[in-house]
């Protein structure tokens, strides 16, 4: 990326980050009044403070009300400076609220194709870590930039009252601030945006490894994964500590500067003072502008020291932008409601493959009549799982057509789409809520007693009764439940939801035999007037389909039923032997 991409990609995560807030602007508007009261509030109390130097000795009867007025000024600017940052709170929480829902919906719609190209921990990474990073930036900044920008103005206001030829003194010194902060923020951003990448990437790697981490132990991988882990965090060691290194010059930086301004003011305000006669420009005015030099500086100062998080927020806005920019869906809102659902599939000259170089599904033809039941046989990669991807539309087909009842799938709603197919993986899920609650899953309205019949057919019902709390037992993807008894709440879903079509992809292969034959009996009489298709590699499966296809290297190489293949004696005959030798 050269600069000018890093340039806009600052500007651009600022000015969208900015349209977030829109909806804040009277608390906004509020939370710069509270600011501006409280700067002034404060700059007042010098003033007075300068009046009490210049009374002591002179002038004492006038110190009591100055004194007074000290008292009650001081709390009230605390009391105003409590409301800003309570207000800033709210505003960063509020746009921080609406990013992240935003971030969520947008993953929703986003083509199944990015999910599977991309890291899941690198996704979690942006949604997670990257807008706590916003966050915190956003709060800080916030803060600094309302008082900020009111100190500069209102200490600039009085100083200019007091003695123009000393301010403009520390006005002319003041470039120099802007220059320096400048020059290391720009360094910041870039190491802050490298190091987002890597923590992406660390995360992403944290995430593969603990889910796998049965694999890792198998294979006795634990010292390889210890040292791949090592080499990624050292990255993120050697850039993070570049990141480090680059805002912590920016403090000392402008404290240099600063403290040329308060020099600048001291000598020559020392020289006016002495200079001037009558008491044009007292102790107590000097006293007054060295202070006012003091609050001119402070903003410079605390944005300087906030550096690191503003830095690091539009890091990491920029790639969460990049995740929203990310192209959605094709929009179906215009698409035709499948209803009335028979199960007819037709499958004319499709194409498909991931990636343009490497095709995978060459022509398929097929055509589905309500009710068959089709298994759907090959070697690995041959494209089994890719046409139920493609019979699901989580991927369009690159060439060619698929209908439903006579509708290119194309024309249709997904949610229509999806809703008339019933869906049981071999990689079972379930999430984290009650045991109810991932059943009906397929049906959010169902009663309680559709709920116990469906894992009563499902012969998970048993099960669950002997769970802590029955159908009640909060449950997540991880240790509570076998791979088996996942899979048995997987099926019972489909029970209970019983769609016009069904794809079952492996949908017993974690279970033992005997609960297996019969769910296989459940499932026969559930694929009755139901179209279904069955990637599986069990003969007792395949042998009761009314048409067998057979994929190889993503085409029907052959097609018929069991005995019909066989008699064929070609490579579904050969599948066949393989398996039972």
């Amino acid at each position: 990326m050269n600069n000018s991409d890093k340039k806009s990609d600052r500007k651009g995560g600022l000015s969208r980050i900015l349209r977030y807030i829109k909806g804040q602007i009277p608390a906004a508007v509020f939370a710069v009044l509270c600011a501006a009261g409280s700067v002034l509030l404060s700059l007042y109390t010098t003033v007075l403070i300068g009046e009490a130097v210049d009374c002591i000795g002179a002038d004492m009867p006038r110190m009591p009300g100055i004194i007074i007025k000290i008292a009650v000024i001081i709390p009230a600017a605390a009391l105003l400076q409590w409301l800003m940052y309570f207000l800033t709170n709210l505003i960063t929480h509020k746009t921080v609220k609406a990013l992240r829902t935003d971030i969520f919906r947008h993953l929703q719609v986003l083509p199944l194709k990015f999910i599977d190209a991309n890291s899941h921990g690198d996704i979690i990474s942006r949604v997670v870590n990257d807008v706590d990073a916003v966050s915190e930036g956003l709060l800080q900044g916030f803060q600094q930039f309302f008082t900020g920008v009111v100190t500069i103005i209102g200490t600039l206001v009085f100083m200019f009252s007091l003695n123009w030829q000393i301010t403009l003194v520390v006005v002319g010194i003041t470039p120099l601030s802007f220059a320096v902060a400048a020059v290391i923020s720009k360094l910041c951003f870039n190491r802050f945006k490298e190091q987002s990448a890597i923590k992406g990437e660390l995360t992403g790697f944290i995430d593969e490894h603990i889910g796998n981490q049965r694999l890792v132990k198998a294979f006795g991988f634990e010292e390889k994964s210890e040292e791949q882990f090592g080499e990624i965090n050292e990255r993120l060691n050697v850039c993070g500590a570049k990141a480090q290194f680059c805002s912590a010059l920016t403090n000392p930086s402008t404290r240099f500067v600063n403290a040329l301004v308060y020099a600048g003011v001291g000598i020559f305000g020392a020289l006016n003072a002495v200079k001037t006669v009558s008491g044009g420009f007292t102790v107590g005015d000097l006293s007054c502008f060295l202070q006012y030099a003091n609050q001119y500086t402070k903003p410079f100062n605390e944005i300087s020291g906030v550096v690191t998080e503003l830095q690091n927020a539009l890091a990491s806005a920029a790639r969460i932008f990049a995740l929203i920019d990310e192209p959605a869906e094709s929009s179906d809102k215009d698409g035709k409601v499948l209803e009335n659902c028979t199960g007819r599939v037709e499958i004319d000259g499709v194409d498909f493959s991931y990636t343009p170089e490497k095709p995978l599904i060459e022509n398929l033809n097929l055509n589905v009549n309500s009710g068959q039941h089709i298994a759907i046989v090959g070697p690995t990669g041959c494209g089994k799982t890719t046409l139920i991807n493609l019979l699901m539309r989580f991927y369009d087909v690159t060439r060619g057509e698929i209908r439903v009842e006579d509708i290119p799938i194309k024309e249709l709603t997904r949610g229509s789409l999806r809703g008339n197919f019933g869906i049981v993986l071999q990689d079972t899920w379930v999430f984290k809520g009650t045991v109810r609650e991932n059943i009906c899953y397929s049906k959010p309205n169902a009663t309680d007693e559709e709920i116990v019949n469906a894992a009563k057919t499902a012969h998970a019902h048993s099960f669950i009764k002997r769970l802590p709390q029955g159908y009640d037992t909060v449950i997540t993807n991880d240790a509570e439940l076998s791979q088996g008894q996942r899979q048995l709440l997987s099926i019972a879903r489909i029970m209970l939801a019983l769609p016009p079509m069904l794809i079952l992809d492996e949908a017993t292969s974690s279970i033992d035999t005997r609960t297996e034959m019969k769910i296989q009996n459940a499932f026969n009489n559930m694929m009755q007037g139901r179209t279904s298709f069955v990637v599986a590699h069990r003969l007792s499966t395949i042998r009761e389909a009314d048409c067998i296809l057979v994929m190889k290297s993503g085409q029907v190489v052959e097609q018929g039923t069991h005995a019909e293949l066989m008699a064929e004696n070609g490579f579904y005959a050969e599948l066949i032997r393989s398996r039972n030798s």
